[in-house]
């Protein structure tokens, strides 16, 4: 372990790797050969009658051993094994339950971190575990006393931020298993199928519990004493897909409050991009629990939610410092308005025929989108206000949809002025040439999108032909 450790702190990862899997062979052979709980190396320095119990040295044998695993652990951390290292840690996490060799806030932390790693994998019901045992075992941290019993103002800060930040892994948990059925149960417009809901609400009680059961054995942190704690807390929140609106609010209402939790903590002042990150992922909550919302009205007040509360933030933030962040946000309040526009056109559909309130709701809407799209591509003109010729690859995306999205708003502005319409018709068009002359410059563009892109060459096709129909009527009054 030693000799581990000191080529690991020398930066040769590999060497380190091959002292302490060593260790770990020379562990298992020895529990396989003898089985016996060895001397302990201090031992050989003692008087016969201070000789440790075997108790006690089975306890530093398998102390020594939780370390190889733990540093192992880290080893391929560094080689990006992360498979293998996320089955170390959790191993590692077991044991130090086992034996009693853990500090609670370092233990918390790290059963968080795990929980992350099987999010990324979709192991819901493992990363949930992890999470549950991280809040339990954190919880103790409040109750152990501190060496001088009176803990500083910088320790009670650090347990607040900890905690703040177990909250953020919950946040994310309740997420991605939003998220994740949303993409299971979406249709190819982005809506709920019914027939695929169907479906798999069949399936769920066809499969119910016999293969959680065998999972579930080889991840649970095993102690008796904390078992009941964590299960308990794994019952406030599911770990299987949503698949109507009510399973999908349990989940987000829990997500909801971990953010209250974690922006306790997390202030605008002194946090400013936590607090956004924080906020961001609130206002992605609310958008996933919209998709499994059927009534427009009330999906529509989600989005106005996810509005309040990006749209101050917006405001405030200085362009100057936090340019990437800024991006964010315009491009996710445009597409939130976009959004709304589109609900309450499809409000207005259902009428006999749109009174005026509904016009102006959704010609508001459509502004307030095209500003904000308008707002993130003047963030990517250079200090003469010039728009690039070339966009970069990490924008090409978000500025072609915004240029795209622009131009269909241009086109769903009602008004019953035919000189406004014509307007209206012939800045859409400019903003979809935009794309088609782009993409016939750079061609690579083209794959990035191609649904766009194929629309556009159509509206470039029709919109022309539109526009002379409606000068035609236009032309006895001109």
């Amino acid at each position: 372990n030693n000799l581990g450790i000191l080529w690991s702190e020398r930066d040769e990862i590999k060497t380190a790797q091959t002292y302490l899997e060593s260790a770990e062979a020379l562990y298992n052979q020895y529990m396989k050969e003898d089985g016996n709980p060895p001397l302990d190396p201090s031992e050989h320095f003692m008087a016969e009658e201070e000789k440790l119990t075997d108790q006690e040295r089975s306890k530093r044998f398998e102390k020594a051993y939780t370390h190889t695993l733990y540093y192992l652990a880290q080893v391929y951390q560094h080689l990006e094994m992360i498979e293998k290292a996320a089955q170390y840690c959790h191993t590692t996490l077991k044991r130090q339950l086992e034996y009693c060799g853990y500090y609670p806030v370092e233990w918390a932390l790290n059963a968080a971190t795990l929980s992350q790693y099987y999010l990324s994998k979709q192991c819901f019901m493992e990363s949930r575990h992890c999470l549950a045992a991280a809040s339990v075992i954190f919880s103790q941290a409040g109750q152990v006393p501190s060496a001088e019993d009176n803990e500083t103002e910088q320790d009670q800060q650090d347990l607040r931020r900890r905690k703040a930040e177990i909250a953020r892994c919950w946040i994310k948990y309740c997420l991605n298993l939003l998220q994740s059925a949303r993409k299971l149960l979406e249709d190819n417009i982005g809506e709920l199928d019914p027939d695929r809901q169907l479906e798999l609400k069949a399936q769920r009680r066809k499969e119910e519990d016999e293969k959680e059961k065998g999972r579930k054995k080889a991840v649970l942190f095993g102690m008796s004493d904390i078992c009941d704690s964590v299960l308990a807390m794994e019952e406030k929140v599911s770990s299987v897909y949503p698949l109507d609106f009510q399973e999908a609010r349990e989940i987000f209402l829990v997500g909801q409050n971990y953010v209250q939790e974690a922006k306790e903590f997390f202030q605008v002042d002194g946090y400013v991009t936590d607090h956004i990150e924080i906020v961001q992922d609130h206002s992605a909550l609310f958008k996933v629990l919209a998709f499994f919302e059927e009534d427009y009205e009330r999906r529509c007040k989600m989005h106005k939610r996810r509005i309040d509360m990006l749209e101050p933030i917006c405001a405030d933030l200085n362009p100057q410092y936090y340019l990437l962040i800024s991006r964010q946000l315009q491009f996710e309040l445009a597409d939130t308005y976009y959004e709304m526009m589109d609900l309450k056109v499809a409000i207005g559909n259902r009428l006999e025929e749109l009174d005026s309130h509904t016009i102006k709701k959704i010609n508001s809407l459509a502004q307030l989108a095209i500003k904000y799209y308008e707002l993130f591509l003047d963030s990517l003109r250079n200090p003469d206000q010039v728009f690039p010729e070339e966009l970069e690859e990490d924008v090409l995306r978000p500025a072609m949809v915004a240029k795209f999205h622009i131009a269909r708003l241009y086109g769903k502005l009602i008004t019953s002025d035919s000189k406004k319409q014509l307007e209206n018709m012939q800045t859409s068009l400019e903003y979809y040439t935009f794309l088609v002359d782009y993409c016939e410059k750079y061609p690579d563009a083209a794959r990035a999108i191609e649904t766009e892109l194929e629309l556009s060459k159509e509206m470039v096709g029709l919109l022309p032909t539109r526009m002379e129909r409606l000068r035609a009527k236009l032309c006895p009054f001109i």
